[in-house]
């Protein structure tokens, strides 16, 4: 049997022009490398899954690089090259910071540091997981970051960069990553599929995004999951069920239904909801997302706002404009709260169901006419104060 390699290694981006969702990094990197302004010490920071290790090796690789393209990309037919494609290179050293944290491994690397590259210009340095080195491996660290040979080149990454003392801040250039955009992961989950002959549903593929929050290797090693679990066919439904994701079709059917105040069919659908294994926590945080994205869905300037497709976007759009600002804002007020105080009810399905009920009759418009309407126990306490 072959060797297994997981999507997230197969499809690594290997330059520049192939990182996802990162172009306001990629278009730096790449000018400082054209300029010849390379600082001595770079800070990759952000989320799990988004490209900083990727891009920290492409940028090691492209700056040793004997014959860059004319868009800025390493050649992969230079010595250079070719030895960091195969495993081979003698300048780019990769450490990670979570199993080498200690004093004693920081001051073995210091004295490497000193030592000139044998082939190649510079010598690169990747300490992942930074955040993880002692507080006595910074120090030992710090001042060979803050003067290291010309030959030298470090590229710290962290997921955590709170956790960074701000002496190594201030000898860094920080990068700051971003989460990637749902369009962008689903576009690459596309060529992932095309390039393995997998088929797909489209929605398929927006449920694996939303799923991975932003994180591209989150995304292939669900789609993996899914591909194993299908059978090569990413079906709509399928991902659903294997992923215990609600559809949002429930939502939008239960907002038609506080809209019209059909109490008795929102309990029925929740009930329905319950039936499939979903917890009411759950219930609720799916419904306030909903409920944000028809608010956001009123102005066609804030509709890019939600992660999906066109059609689903249109969608929003359409139920949003059939309940109107005032009626969303109350609703999402009301579940919110609920949403807020659920892990305090003892009764935690009635407690949903209290929920729902109050939403079916603030569509009605009920609360607001009682708020605005003398109680007839006030009135005969205002009648005496009135005749004096």
């Amino acid at each position: 049997m072959d060797n297994f390699v997981v999507s997230a290694r197969k499809y690594r981006p290997t330059t520049f022009a192939s990182v996802v969702g990162q172009e306001h990094i990629t278009r730096t990197l790449k000018n400082a490398i054209a300029t010849g302004q390379l600082p001595q010490a770079f800070l990759f920071c952000g989320p799990r899954g988004v490209g900083k290790t990727t891009c920290a090796r492409i940028l090691a690789k492209t700056i040793n690089c004997e014959h860059r393209t004319a868009e800025g990309e390493a050649c992969n037919e230079c010595e250079s090259c070719k030895s960091f494609n195969e495993g081979a290179s003698m300048n780019i050293f990769e450490l990670d910071a979570a199993s080498n944290n200690s004093v004693d491994n920081m001051r073995e690397l210091v004295k490497q540091v000193y030592i000139p590259p044998q082939g190649g210009k510079y010598k690169v340095y990747i300490i992942d997981e930074v955040h993880m080195l002692s507080s006595a491996a910074f120090n030992a660290f710090l001042k060979t970051l803050e003067e290291p040979p010309a030959y030298a080149k470090f590229i710290l990454a962290t997921t955590e960069k709170h956790k960074i003392i701000p002496t190594i801040l201030s000898r860094c250039q920080v990068f700051d990553f971003k989460r990637i955009e749902n369009e962008d992961i689903v576009r690459h989950l596309k060529y992932v599929a095309d390039s393995e002959g997998v088929k797909y549903e489209e929605g398929a593929l927006e449920v694996v995004a939303r799923k991975a929050e932003g994180g591209l290797r989150d995304a292939l090693s669900i789609f993996d999951q899914l591909v194993n679990f299908t059978q090569g066919n990413l079906t709509y439904q399928g991902v659903l069920e294997n992923l215990n994701v609600l559809d949002s079709d429930y939502y939008f059917k239960l907002v038609d239904m506080m809209r019209e105040g059909n109490m008795s069919g929102a309990l029925l659908l929740y009930q329905e909801v319950i039936g499939k294994g979903f917890g009411g926590q759950h219930f609720l945080t799916g419904l306030c997302e909903h409920l944000r994205n028809l608010m956001v869905s009123l102005d066609p300037q804030t509709l890019k706002l939600i992660d999906g497709g066109d059609a689903l976007r249109v969608r929003y759009g359409q139920q949003a404009q059939s309940c109107g600002l005032p009626r969303l804002l109350g609703w999402l007020t009301t579940a919110s709260d609920y949403e807020y105080r659920f892990r305090e009810a003892n009764n935690k399905n009635l407690f949903v169901e209290v929920c729902l009920m109050k939403l079916s009759t603030v569509a009605l418009g009920q609360p607001q006419a009682a708020a605005s309407t003398p109680s007839p126990v006030a009135q005969p306490k205002s009648a005496p104060a009135a005749q004096g």
